[in-house]
């Protein structure tokens, strides 16, 4: 986004896994060029299924022959019952809670019922990673300015144009069309109510005035990758959430954290001169409740959407899952951050496909590791 984003924070001192990769791209190339002096070939690599595109600058997109692209859902479309038509000038958080939110990231598309098939309906998953205070609100200028002059009643708009989206769709004459008036759909947003489960719920650091007992909180924030459960479950990641909390932190004992996240007194969203929560010197504990993988039921628009710190903090980018050999369930997540880490959870007990109710905190319990990587090509 700019300087205060992905901007590197982590002090470690030994080989990246670029440095890795770069190693042994070299041995393999020799021993390449090896085989090739000695008469060896290389296999050739399994087709896409498509042509693949020449590399190309240009305005237009580019899609491959026997392919095409379509809207689907714009910013502003309606997502909720009685949402208004959209008005990009004159955009209240009121309306844009019930629209369509802004530059999405990870898509789902899930059988419309539990257990089903997507042959003819389907829900829609879709995460609305950040806001572009710029476009969004014509007139502020751009870049700083813009942050520098946006007002309390922008800043509400921009969170709730965050979060994500679940959308019923259709498929008619040959396309997905979406149904604004579907029974399960549901926007998520900065201020939706969640719940905070797992080994980290009730820290001290957790806490905050509105939070006591540090086991709920409002929204989340710059979810990007995701993922699907084997239930059927929605895995979305928060990531960089470091970008909307700012002011002077008074709290000593949180600096290195702070800047383990890269967390500034002047982020790149004006949200902390608006809103209480996003201040450091009013709510130092409040960006600890955020960075964590939030498991979103699709099929109860009236659940509670739930933070799983079993899962770590981080930038989380990706929630692979996979079931183990003994069934239980993996999930695979990426810190996002420059020259961070890979990470894997695995569950303590076994998916139950026959036990709904047992999966239900299946990923409250388990073992947290990292991924190290080695030169010769293992993974330990």
């Amino acid at each position: 986004m700019d300087e205060t984003d992905d901007i590197g924070s982590n002090r470690s001192t030994a080989p990246s896994i670029g440095t890795v990769i770069s190693r042994r791209a070299a041995l393999l190339g020799g021993l390449a060029a090896l085989a090739a002096r000695g008469g060896g070939a290389s296999a050739a690599e399994p087709g896409l299924g498509f042509a693949p595109l020449p590399h190309r600058l240009a305005p237009e997109d580019a899609v491959p022959e026997g392919h095409r692209r379509e809207v689907v859902l714009r910013w502003g479309d309606p997502v909720l019952p009685g949402a208004p038509p959209f008005d990009p000038l004159n955009q209240t958080a009121e309306a844009q809670a019930r629209q369509f939110g802004t530059n999405v990231d990870f898509l789902a598309l899930l059988p419309a019922e539990r257990g089903g098939t997507t042959e003819r309906r389907a829900l829609l998953w879709a995460n609305h990673e950040y806001a572009s205070t710029s476009l969004m609100f014509p007139g502020l200028g751009t870049g700083r300015e813009a942050r520098s002059r946006v007002s309390a009643e922008q800043v509400a708009v921009e969170m709730a144009a965050l979060g994500g989206s679940v959308v019923e769709m259709e498929w008619r004459g040959g396309s997905w069309a979406a149904n604004p008036e579907g029974p399960l759909n549901r926007r998520i947003t900065a201020s939706t109510p969640m719940e905070i489960r797992g080994p980290a719920a009730g820290h001290p650091l957790l806490r905050s005035s509105a939070d006591p007992e540090g086991r709920r909180v409002l929204g989340m924030l710059n979810n990007c990758g995701g993922g699907v459960t084997p239930w059927g479950t929605v895995l979305t990641c928060e990531e960089n959430i470091n970008v909307f909390f700012g002011g002077a932190a008074r709290d000593a004992a949180q600096r290195e954290a702070y800047r383990r996240f890269n967390i500034v007194a002047d982020p790149f969203y004006a949200w902390h001169r608006h809103v209480a929560r996003f201040n450091l010197a009013q709510e130092p504990n409040e960006p600890n409740r955020f960075g964590w993988v939030v498991e979103v039921d699709p099929y109860d628009p009236h659940s509670t959407p739930i933070k799983r710190t079993a899962l770590g903090r981080m930038k989380h980018e990706g929630a692979a899952t996979a079931l183990t050999p003994d069934g239980r369930v993996a999930v695979y997540m990426g810190d996002d951050e420059r020259f961070e880490y890979i990470y894997r959870f695995v569950s303590a007990h076994p998916f139950d496909p026959a036990r709904p109710e047992a999966n239900r905190h299946l990923l409250d319990e388990g073992t947290l590791s990292v991924a190290r990587f080695e030169a010769d090509g293992t993974v330990h």
